[in-house]
Parts: C-alpha cells; structure tokens; sequence
C-alpha cells in the first residue's frame, strides 16, 4: 500500500510540473473579409493536428450546419456535404465544442468534403491548443489520417458568425499562417523533442514512422548548410521524499535526477522507465559526439536504425544491441559511454542537466510539455507529425527567395510563377522573367543574367544594365538585319536606354523605322545632286561626271581635281629641287672659305706675307740685365 501511495504522489509531482509550466498557444491570423459587420483579423489557436499551412493561407466560406452541429458523428449520417462545387470557394465547417474528441470532429469535417475546421469555444476563456487525445485502441488510427488543418476560436467570435449565417449573411475567411513562424533569415534552426520508447501505442509507432521518413529530407538540409538540427529528450526529476522508493528506483537514474514513465505502465515485466532515460541519454550522447566529428546528420541513420534492430518487444532493447549500431555507423563508442557516465552514482549528468534546463521555455517558447514536439526558429509547430507537414513548417523558417529547392518542388509547394508568370514581367523571346517562385509565394524581381543586372519595377518593366548588357537579348532594345546590314539601337557604352541608330528614328525599344533623307531634304541637296533613298542611309550621285563629296554634301569636277592634283605634285618636286640646289650651293660656298683661311694660316709661319708691315726689333741699353 506504503509503495502505491508513493508512486502516486511521484505521478502527482510530475503531473505539478506539466501544470505550473509556462505552456504557450500557438495562433494564426484569421481574417474575415465579410460580411461588413464582421470585417477584421482575428486570432485562432492552432490545433495539434491535421495539417496547418505553414508559409499559407487559405481562403473559404463557412458554413454551420444544421445537424450534428458538435460534429461528434459522420456528416453522411444525417445526408450534408461540404464538397464545394467546381468554381466554388473550399468550405470551413463551424462546430461547436464538446462532448467528443477535437481530432473526431476534424476526422467527420474532412469526411464530409470541408477544407477546414473551426472549433467554436463553449465557455469565455483564452484560447487553448486542441491536442491529440491519449487513446491506445484501435480507433486512434484515423488521427494520422487528418490532412485538414484546423482552429479554435473564441466563444463570441463564434457566436457573431452563426448570428450572421441566420441572417442569411455570407461568412468569408482567409485563414493566414503566413507569419506564424518567424522567418529571420537563410537558415532554420529546428529542434524535435522524442522519446527512445517504442511501446507507448500508436503515438510512439507515428513518432517512429516520421524519424524514418523524414530522415532523407534531414540529412541533406542539414548537409548542405541549410538547417540546424538539435534533438532534445525529456526527463523528470523524483520528489526527495520518494528517492528511494521502489518507485523510483525503477523508472530514474542518478539517485532520482532523471526519471522516465514505465514504457508499459506496468511495473511487473517489460522494460522499467530508466530504461528509457538511459536509451534517451546514449540518442543525446550519440548526438553530441556525431556533432563533435562534424557528422550530426548520423543521428537519424542511428535512431532509426536502433528502432529497427533494437525494438522492445523483440527484448533488444539492450546497451549491447546499441553499441553495435553505434559501431555500424562508426562513431567512436568510448566517447558515448564516457559521456553516459554511471547511472547509478549519485551525481548531476552534464547532458540531461542541460536538457531539463532547456525544456523550460524562454522567449516566445512555452515550455515543452508534450511528445513528440517540434520547434522550429524557437516557435513550437503544432499539426500532424508527418515527413510533409513538418517540411512546409520548416520551409516556411527561411526568409523570401532563401529556400533550398525541395521547398519548391511540387509536393511542398505550388509555384505560382506557372499561372500568367505570376503577374511579373517577362521576356517571351528569350525565355526571361522576374518572376521567383518562394515558399510563401512569388515575388516580381528583375533578373541577373550572365553578369548583366536588370533593373526596373519587376512587373511592368526590366532594362538591362552596364557595359555588357548589349549581349542579353541586345539591352533590349530593337535591332534587324536587312539585305545584309544590321543596326541596332544598343549601346555599348550607356549603362542603359536604347537610342535608334544615325538613319532611323525611333523609340529604339520597339520600334526604328528608316529615316528618307532625300524626301526630308536631309542630305544630297545640291543642284547636280541625284539623291536615292537606301535602309539605314542613302546614295547620292552627280550629273555631268562630277564627284560627290559627301561631308560637304557637294558635287566637284573629276578632271579639274586632276589637273590642281598634278599641279600641286610639281610644285612640290620644284619646291625639294630648289632647296636640294640651294643647299649645294651653300655647302660649296662654307668648304671654300674654310680651305682659304687654313691656308693662309699656315703661309703666315714661313714667310710674311703683303698685308704685314715691319716689325721694329728693340735693343736694351748697356747696362741693364
């Protein structure tokens, strides 16, 4: 009795902990666009199931049907349909809450052809988040079957809108989970907190099923840059007073710090709580070590392969089935079980220490309180745990025009650039457009081609730039080739416009016709002028033998151009002869007088010559020295 009365109050503590936790509901935007009186945003709470579209909106009427208003039975039992007629906007059931299960009133909704449903509070209160219920019969199965999204909205926002279906009012709702996760930047930090446990029923069979679908989708995002994955485990601690009950002891670890629920619930066979906490703290250690060599990818092929070869219910869930797969994927095992360390001794744990501190919210994360749970860019996803429910959460994390390809392939998203380009401008001849395909839709932005910018508004307009643009779709401007001469009105050297060439006119974009300078009176205007209009230019000719002098736009005479020719040539050789004489001459005259004077020079030493008069000869008186 002593040790059932334990257990309960331990069941309790834990229970305390989920209740005093900051738990957080996640909204999305609900916008009302008729009739007048309703008109304006409001907020929904997001339920944990079915599936949101994350990045999306969708748009519908409503409708409150006039039986099974609770929805609690098949819509077919009482002959309505929601199936919307080709042309038709989708239909958004409202269905009041209680007396069955949320998820039973999406799966009839669905059943019954709606797109949507929308739970309408019964009492005045904040919103809440609509979960899953803790079912392990046969009938839980259609809970992985719910592909519709679905909402909570409050009483009396519920209670305007029926009032204006009885008065006959159309209700339309655009449904907006645009911007219920951040989008900060070109890559999504995500986390996804599990549970090694595979015998908790059809919630830990769908959690297993997801690990394995979407690890392919992971391992490439987190490859290739795109994503940051951190997986993270739960973990409660056992009140002091209880530490050592038999309680205890079974389901915790490290003298009651770390503590797991009974995998079966049932303490007499199977595998006991601790159990699982020591599987969960080799998943972390494996993790940790993968990170360290630069591989944390490895994490997926591990959990996956574990649940495969390591399944409780073939009595392999065992420390020795584990280290076989660790050392399969060759990760170093000595590093995981130094990091495991001793579950028995009765110190803190580096890893489950960090995770029971990071399972308390911080910043618009509520705390984490339910498994399996996804948070993606710090905001917890709330829908079906599905491979492509969860990727369009995680496509909507990146920010405009960042995604990877696979958030644009089909099965994610609809490429809106596909239906009328999008509204963007577009290049037909050249296969160019402005239009990009995002995530969260399309956006008008002019090109870069081979270097060369566009620039414009992206819808209307786009004009190449720079030195280079002449070479895309020649800067589109216009351009023709005719009886083999092309103009275009491109210009290299203009950083952008397009000018029609010297002998067209023009726009230069779409248009530029041949200019007739002889009809204009534009060139060959002299008497003896015989003008002829050509594409692009002109021939001008003249009468009477004359040349055509086209930059003086003139006709001349052949022979007196002949004549003036040679003149001007024998000018030219007369001119060179007279200088080549009167430079002989000089040169003759220069030699002369420099021969005479060296002559007379030497004359002068051996004899005096006639221009000399006598030189006087002086005697000194006697005496002198």
């Amino acid at each position: 009795m002593r040790e059932k009365l334990g257990f309960l109050v331990c069941v309790w503590f834990l229970l305390c902990g989920f209740c005093f936790g900051r738990f957080v509901v996640e909204k999305n935007s609900l916008k009302l666009t008729s009739p007048e009186s309703l008109k304006g945003v409001y907020e929904c709470a997001i339920g944990n199931f079915g599936v949101p579209q994350y990045g999306g909106t969708l748009v519908g009427t409503v409708v409150y049907p006039k039986a099974n208003q609770k929805a609690c039975k098949g819509f077919d039992e009482v002959d309505i349909s929601f199936k919307s007629r080709p042309g038709g906007l989708p239909t958004f059931v409202l269905a009041d809450r209680g007396d069955c299960y949320f998820t039973l009133k999406a799966w009839n909704a669905q059943n019954g052809g709606a797109a949507a449903i929308l739970v309408a509070d019964d009492k005045v209160e904040p919103l809440i988040t609509m979960d899953n219920p803790e079912e392990d019969d046969a009938d839980a199965a259609y809970l992985q079957n719910i592909t519709i999204p679905s909402a909570l909205i409050s009483k009396s926002l519920g209670d305007s809108i029926k009032k204006a279906l009885s008065d006959g009012e159309m209700v339309n709702m655009n449904l907006d989970w645009t911007e219920s996760l951040p989008h900060p930047d070109e890559r999504v930090e995500y986390e996804f907190w599990t549970n090694s446990n595979d015998a908790c029923g059809p919630k830990c069979d769908s959690q297993i099923e997801f690990v394995k679908n979407f690890k392919g989708a992971a391992q490439i995002l987190e490859q290739k840059g795109y994503t940051q994955f951190t997986p993270h485990y739960i973990t409660w601690y056992c009140p002091a007073a209880f530490i050592l009950s038999k309680q205890c002891k079974s389901q915790c670890i490290n003298h009651g710090r770390y503590c797991a629920p009974d995998p079966e619930q049932d303490f007499s066979k199977g595998y006991d709580g601790k159990d699982v906490v020591v599987q969960n703290l080799r998943q972390a250690c494996f993790y940790k070590v993968a990170s360290e060599s630069k591989k944390p990818w490895l994490w997926w092929d591990y959990v996956t392969d574990f649940s495969i070869r390591c399944p409780m219910k073939d009595k392999k869930y065992t420390k020795e089935c584990a280290d076989q797969v660790i050392q399969s994927l060759g990760v170093d095992l000595k590093k995981i079980d130094k990091c495991i360390g001793d579950p028995e001794a009765d110190v803190d744990n580096e890893v489950l220490k960090a995770e029971q501190d990071t399972q308390i919210g911080k910043g618009s994360r509520g705390d984490v309180t339910i498994l399996p749970t996804l948070v993606v860019n710090n905001r917890q996803y709330r829908g079906k745990l599905d491979k492509g429910a969860v990727l369009k959460a995680i496509c909507a994390g990146f920010e405009e025009t960042t995604e990877p390809s696979i958030c644009l392939s089909e099965d994610v998203e609809t490429n809106e650039c596909l239906e009328n380009n999008g509204g963007c401008w577009q290049d037909k001849a050249t296969n160019l457009t402005a239009c990009k395909d995002t995530f969260r839709g399309r956006v008008c932005e002019c090109p870069v081609v081979q270097g060369v910018k566009f620039v414009g508004d992206g819808y209307t307009r786009c004009e190449a730039s720079g030195s280079l643009r002449c070479e895309i779709n020649n800067g589109g401007c216009w351009k023709r080739t005719q009886d083999g001469r092309t103009f275009s009105a491109c210009v290299e050297d203009h950083s952008q416009g397009c000018k029609c060439p010297p002998g067209f006119k023009g726009d230069g974009v779409n248009s530029c016709e041949d200019v007739d300078e002889c009809k204009d009176k534009l060139a060959c205007q002299c008497s003896e002028c015989k003008c002829k209009n050509t594409w692009g230019s002109y021939d001008c000719s003249c009468s009477g033998g004359l040349l055509y002098m086209r930059e003086h736009d003139a006709c001349i005479s052949k022979a007196a151009d002949t004549k003036y020719s040679w003149s001007f040539v024998w000018i030219i050789i007369l001119g060179l002869a007279a200088a080549g004489v009167a430079g002989y001459a000089i040169y003759k005259y220069r030699i002369r007088r420099y021969m005479d004077s060296e002559i007379r020079a030497i004359m002068a030493q051996y004899m005096p010559l006639d221009s000399q008069a006598d030189i006087p000869v002086h005697h000194a008186p006697r005496g002198d020295i």
